[in-house]
């Protein structure tokens, strides 16, 4: 079984999933019933190897390692932060497995169509968001803008405190005179604070009393246990959320097709000003990181970054695999910014676990209706 899949994840190079699928279909007779079952409940010796053969996920050699750091690590997030669970969660068998193979302690993913949680971990813990926060920024802004050609002004309140706090900006200047799509782009892409605090200024006439309406938005989506002190997610104790909340934001935001543009775009050039007259080129935090968006079966779509010291490497991410469209939360993965992507590795693993785990159920299910046609 593990020879004929190794020798069916080879036919990778080919860039038509139709093809793969073809040749998926014409081993499956070769496959016993027991067996499929078997990896449906991901058999960790069989897949690890596998995915280690594609290199999909090429720290799984460091998994031991990794593990005994993570339990050395619960002891610190006791101190940093009290998590609030309103509801005991069992994870899985296929979750708990799952987790042997991410950086990320705090993880969700969900078929955005369907909003079927596919597997979680912690997900109802609270973190620290950073920069995910934004997503909420950025909703905020576009439902409540008619129109993103208008143009304003950058005044210096919102630069007083951005460089002590040494938050990370779009590029923007004093007193530029800026496009409001050029501003959603700031937020998304290079995760420019600027840009989230000039939405505010616009929107609400504060910081402050734009959180409100952050605060008020994240009740009526649902999200229980979240609470922002702030537009930009920097760090502050009563700043929080959790893996299941930021996904039901980010199922809501994908709804919405400027949204959806932006949160996929690999790289946008503003709008020239006088302070830049060829305008400013962003690049998305995560595709400089990501590099080759291809996993198993599809491709990584877009996403959001965040990181600080407390918060961790943190992602929320949208994936295309076979027809279907998955996200993907994760927070608080070893590492910082100067280090390997821990939280990107994470998501091209759990991609690639989640397009095997669809495509065995549908050989599983294809399998069983073949052998009652026959019995029939």
């Amino acid at each position: 079984m593990k020879t004929i899949l190794q020798k069916l994840m080879l036919r990778n190079q080919y860039k038509t999933g139709e093809y793969r699928l073809r040749i998926l279909w014409k081993y499956s007779r070769f496959l016993c019933i027991s067996s499929l079952i078997a990896l449906l409940v991901f058999d960790s010796e069989a897949m690890h190897s596998l995915l280690k053969q594609q290199e999909f996920s090429p720290y799984l050699e460091e998994s031991n390692n990794k593990t005994r750091a993570k339990e050395n690590n619960e002891k610190e997030e006791q101190e940093e932060i009290i998590f609030a669970v309103e509801e005991p969660y069992e994870d899985s068998s296929e979750t708990k497995d799952e987790m042997e193979y991410l950086y990320s302690p705090y993880m969700i993913s969900v078929d955005l169509e369907s909003g079927e949680v596919l597997a979680e971990h912690n997900a109802r813990d609270r973190i620290y968001p950073a920069s995910l926060t934004k997503i909420m920024t950025a909703v905020l802004a576009i439902e409540n803008t008619e129109n993103m050609d208008e143009v304003i002004t950058l005044s210096s309140d919102i630069f007083q405190n951005l460089y002590e706090e040494n938050a990370s900006v779009a590029g923007f200047e004093l007193d530029e005179t800026v496009r409001l799509q050029d501003l959603l782009y700031g937020i998304l892409l290079p995760s420019g604070a600027e840009c989230c605090l000039a939405f505010a200024d616009r929107i609400a006439g504060s910081e402050e009393t734009f959180v409100e309406l952050m605060n008020r938005k994240a009740e009526s989506l649902g999200m229980e246990n979240t609470h922002f002190c702030n537009v930009t997610g920097l760090q502050n104790p009563d700043h929080y959320s959790t893996a299941k909340d930021i996904s039901i934001l980010l199922q809501h935001a994908l709804k919405n097709g400027s949204f959806k543009e932006a949160f996929t775009c690999r790289s946008y050039t503003t709008t020239p000003s006088k302070q830049h007259p060829e305008g400013i080129t962003f690049y998305s935090t995560m595709f400089e990181k990501l590099g080759d968006a291809e996993v198993i079966g599809g491709e990584i779509l877009g996403g959001k970054t965040g990181y600080t010291t407390q918060a961790g490497l943190c992602l929320a991410s949208l994936a295309r695999l076979g027809e279907k469209e998955y996200i993907l939360v994760t927070a608080k993965a070893e590492g910082d910014q100067q280090t390997e992507p821990f939280h990107i590795l994470d998501a091209k693993n759990a991609y690639a676990r989640i397009y095997m785990r669809m495509l065995i159920r549908s050989m599983v299910t294809d399998f069983s209706e073949k052998s009652m046609e026959k019995e029939l």
